[in-house]
Parts: structure tokens; C-alpha cells; sequence
């Protein structure tokens, strides 16, 4: 019997071509490893095997992550008759619980396979783990279910889903409205995102990045759980601002956009190459409010000007990414509970530092693409209790069960 999730995750277009299965036969080699995150792992492999188009690259990258989605569960299938469960045997186990017959499949098989298959057909999810059934880690499934209750089944669910394609609107160079038109005229479906005014929601993951609204940036890639922290900071026009962990920029452009291009608007971090993606960004986008500054660590000597006088810091902090596991499934497989520890402790680290930066009166927000109340809530309250000067305005959560969205922490705070 297979699960409802792995069901609906599977591979909208089938590897039955031969050439393409083994391609996503090598890749999932080398994601299988785990020694660097599988987008990344993913470019690499797409840049070494130049010849693969669009749609290709697309149905490569969907069977392999749904391969780590439900890795457990295929892995226990690729075992039975006592085989291994190799790449072969998990994108073969995948393609017969998406619900592809043994006729199909012939032109894959290799001798002997088809007995195996049969029994992959009348396996029963039943005989595993609850862990196990829910394609996760033992201490993840554990830490979510004490952490949600009876949430937690409809949280797992939805992370063992492939996210959907959301942008956010350049509103300094178009508006929602014509932006839909503009897809619409070019056969690409889209609405209305449903939290953000201006987000929107792509049907099914066509290639933007040729298209004239990207190119000319009018629309960028941006989960809508990811846009509702700049409109949670609200920065208005002529402030300073600082975004503390920039990166390659996404949450920079959103809002130096809120500023209307005013004001001052900082975006700090000790990567060199995840601020170099960040000019391309900044030269579509239009924004010249944007100063892009590379620093050593959060002790660095040229944040010591600018302590007290930010109106505004954003701290999306370095985290272990759960609450993005239905666009990096590799992540519940790399993160352990020592590496949360190990993070949660240089958030604090990070969020005391950027503190520093902001004004008498001036608003602070600590965020985390995380589901753990320990770099959560458990960061946010050492805080608070170290800082006599900062009390606590509101927290928000963005959960894709219900919202839709990645899985996001906000916390809101004023310094007196």
C-alpha cells in the first residue's frame, strides 16, 4: 500500500524514457550522498551534462527530490527480495507507487527485476515505523509530534509535498494586475497569491528566468511565506534599515520596494559569493537605496558605526531549514539534533549582535525558516531576558498545512 503523500508527490511526467532515467540514476548517486545540499549537487550535475533542456532538467530534479522525500518509505521497497535499495531500485520503487504497471516499466527492467517489482506492488506501509511511514528521521517525527500534537500528521504531509512556484511583484515597476496579464498572454498560469498583495502563485514550474517580467525586473522568485516578513518589519520610505543575514538578496529587494527606493537600506553578510548573486537582483530591480557590505562575522568593526541607529533590522537567521523541506527534502536527512543545537546557540549569538544596530524606539525582527521552538521561541525568550531594553510586540508563524507557504518564525521587537 502506498501513502497519500508519496501519491500526489510523484512525478507529474514519468522517467520512462531510458536516457532520462538513467540521468536521474546519476544524479541521485550523488545526492544519495548528502555531502553538499541537493540544489546545489543538482547545478553542479545540470552544468556537466549540458545538453539537457528545460523540461528535462525539470523531470531529473522532481524524481530525484521526490526519491528524498519519501526516502524511508522507498527505501524499505528497494530492499525487499533482498535486493539493495540503490538508485536504480528507488526510482524504479517511485515510478511503480506513482502507479506505473509492470508493462511500462518493461523497457527499464533488468532481469529478474519484474519479481521484485510485484512485490513492490503488494508491500504495506503498515509493517513500518511511524517515522518511518512518515519519511522522516526517528528524532524529527519525535520533536514535531511533541511540538505540534495533533497537527503534526498534516504538517508532515504537507512537507512531503513539492512546493509551488510564487514570485513577488516588482511594485516599483509594474502592478500585480499586469503582471498576471503579461503571463497569461504567454500561456503562463498564475493567480493571486493569498496572504501577500503582491504575490503571486504559478501553475505547475515553467521556466521564468527567460521571460521578459524576470528579465527586466518586474517579478522575482519568492516563497509568499518569505514576503510576509517584510510586511511584518513594514519599513517605511526615508528609513535606515538593515537586513542583518542578506544572503543572496530576496528579502533585501522586498524591502528596499516597501521604502519606495528611499532612505538607507544595508544588507550584511560574511558570504562574498551569496552577495555577488545579489547584484544581478539589484541591477533588475531598479533599487539604488541598497548597500550591499560584506562583513567578517557579527562582531565586525564596521557595524560598530551603526550601532543605534537603524529604524529597522530584519534577522533571518542561519537555521536548519525545516520548514522548507518541501523545496530541500535533503535537509531532514543532513540536519541532527546537534546541529540544531549548534545553530540555536549562534542565533543568539547573531540576534544579540544585530541588536545592537537598532535605535531608541526602533523595531527588530528575528526570523527563521525553522519549525523547532528551539531556534525559535526558545532563541526569541534568552533574548528578551538579556535585554531589558527590547519587549516583544508579536510572533507569526506561516505553516505550508495551513497556509500554504514554507514553514516561517517571526518575531516582532521595540526598543524602548
Amino acid at each position: 500500500m502506498m501513502t497519500a503523500a508519496l501519491k500526489t508527490a510523484a512525478p507529474k511526467v514519468s522517467l520512462l524514457k531510458p536516457v532520462l532515467f538513467h540521468r536521474a540514476e546519476a544524479a541521485l548517486e550523488i545526492l544519495l550522498s548528502f555531502a553538499y545540499p541537493a540544489d546545489t549537487t543538482l547545478s553542479r550535475y545540470f552544468r556537466s551534462n549540458p545538453g539537457m533542456g528545460h523540461t528535462e532538467r525539470g523531470i531529473v530534479a522532481e524524481a530525484s527530490f521526490s526519491v528524498l522525500r519519501h526516502l524511508r518509505t522507498l527505501r524499505a521497497r528497494a530492499e525487499l527480495e533482498g535486493g539493495r535499495a540503490t538508485p536504480r531500485r528507488l526510482l524504479l520503487a517511485a515510478l511503480s507507487c506513482e502507479g506505473r504497471n509492470l508493462r511500462e516499466l518493461e523497457p527499464l527492467l533488468k532481469k529478474d527485476e519484474a519479481i521484485w517489482l510485484a512485490s513492490v506492488k503488494r508491500f504495506d506501509d503498515a509493517a513500518l515505523s511511524p517515522a518511518a511511514r512518515r519519511n522522516l528521521p526517528d528524532w524529527l517525527s519525535e520533536r514535531l509530534d511533541a511540538e505540534y500534537g495533533e497537527a503534526a500528521d498534516a504538517l508532515i504531509r504537507a512537507l512531503n509535498q513539492s512546493a509551488p512556484l510564487d514570485m513577488r511583484v516588482n511594485l516599483l515597476k509594474t502592478t500585480r494586475e499586469d503582471a498576471l496579464a503579461a503571463f497569461a498572454a504567454d500561456g503562463i498560469l498564475a493567480r493571486p497569491g493569498e496572504h501577500a498583495p503582491f504575490a503571486l502563485r504559478l501553475t505547475g514550474k515553467p521556466d521564468v528566468s527567460r521571460h521578459p517580467l524576470f528579465l527586466q525586473g518586474q517579478v522575482e522568485v519568492q516563497d509568499e511565506g518569505s514576503q510576509l516578513l517584510g510586511l511584518l518589519l513594514a519599513p517605511r520610505r526615508g528609513e535606515a534599515v538593515a537586513d542583518f543575514c542578506a544572503g543572496a538578496g530576496g528579502k533585501t529587494l522586498l524591502l528596499g520596494m516597501l521604502m519606495r527606493n528611499t532612505g538607507r537600506l544595508y544588507a550584511f553578510d560574511v558570504s562574498e559569493k551569496r552577495l555577488e548573486k545579489l547584484k544581478p537582483r539589484l541591477a533588475r530591480s531598479g533599487l539604488s537605496n541598497v548597500h550591499p557590505v560584506r562583513i567578517d562575522s557579527e562582531s565586525d568593526a564596521r557595524l560598530k558605526r551603526l550601532r543605534g541607529k537603524m529604524d529597522r533590522v530584519l534577522v533571518d537567521a542561519p537555521c536548519s531549514g525545516l520548514g522548507t523541506l518541501r523545496r530541500n527534502p535533503d535537509l531532514k536527512w543532513r540536519q541532527t539534533p546537534e546541529s540544531v543545537t549548534e545553530l540555536a546557540a549562534r542565533q543568539r549569538g547573531i540576534l544579540a549582535a544585530a541588536a545592537r544596530l537598532v535605535r531608541p524606539g526602533g523595531t527588530l525582527l528575528y526570523a527563521t525558516c525553522s519549525l523547532l521552538r528551539e531556534e525559535n521561541e526558545a532563541v526569541t525568550e534568552s533574548f528578551l531576558g538579556e535585554s531589558a531594553d527590547f519587549s516583544l510586540l508579536e510572533t507569526r508563524r506561516s505553516l505550508p498545512h495551513t497556509h500554504g507557504t514554507d514553514g516561517f518564525y517571526a518575531a516582532l521587537m521595540r526598543r524602548a
